[in-house]
């Protein structure tokens, strides 16, 4: 899988294969990453969670565009360590990234998650219904800032309201194949 843009742009990152593992396509990340611009995400200032992180494609693409850091959150072992892998290969100074081994769920409801994040990528395994509690603990635990973003990756199929919490509105929902795409942000008055 190649990087798309930034510093890193055209370089190769290693992906990983298994159940619940589906790497976002180039084309469905230069979509996300189009939508964030558009909708005014400088990298620069922008620290971002990487949640399900998975081979890290999205956490990796945010840095390569300059994201002031990552932090990656991995269950599987294999996964977390191609994550390891791909950032010490693209010699990614160590300083803008962390690595979390573990449950995201549970990483989200403790207080090592620190935050909030600017913008915070959910790409949970398809049919485990991971997001909506994902969603649930990312604002009950304040992990976002007045002006941050939840971008999720879901499959297209998964039947969701408008907005997956009272305090967040629906930025984008858009569909790519058996992909869905939203984008949500705290409401002003939240």
């Amino acid at each position: 899988m190649r990087i798309i843009a930034g510093a890193y742009r055209g370089r190769q990152i290693r992906t990983t294969g298994g159940p619940g593992y589906r790497p976002a396509t180039g084309k469905i990340r230069e979509s996300v990453f189009s939508m964030l611009e558009s909708l005014g995400v400088s990298w620069p200032q922008t620290n971002v969670a990487d949640i399900f992180a998975g081979s890290g494609s999205l956490g990796i693409e945010a840095l390569s565009r300059g994201a002031s850091s990552v932090v990656f959150v991995e269950k599987a072992g294999c996964a977390a360590a191609l994550i390891r892998t791909n950032l010490e290969l693209l010699q990614v100074r160590r300083e803008r990234w962390s690595l979390v081994k573990g449950d995201a769920l549970h990483w989200l409801g403790s207080t090592e998650s620190r935050g909030p994040y600017g913008l915070v990528f959910i790409d949970p395994p398809y049919g485990q219904d991971l997001l909506l509690p994902a969603v649930r603990l990312l604002v009950a635990r304040e992990k976002l800032q007045p002006e941050g973003l939840i971008c999720a990756e879901v499959e297209a199929s998964l039947p969701l309201a408008e907005s997956p919490h009272p305090i967040l509105d629906p930025i984008r929902n858009k569909v790519y194949g058996q992909t869905r795409i939203c984008i949500w942000g705290l409401k002003k008055s939240a």
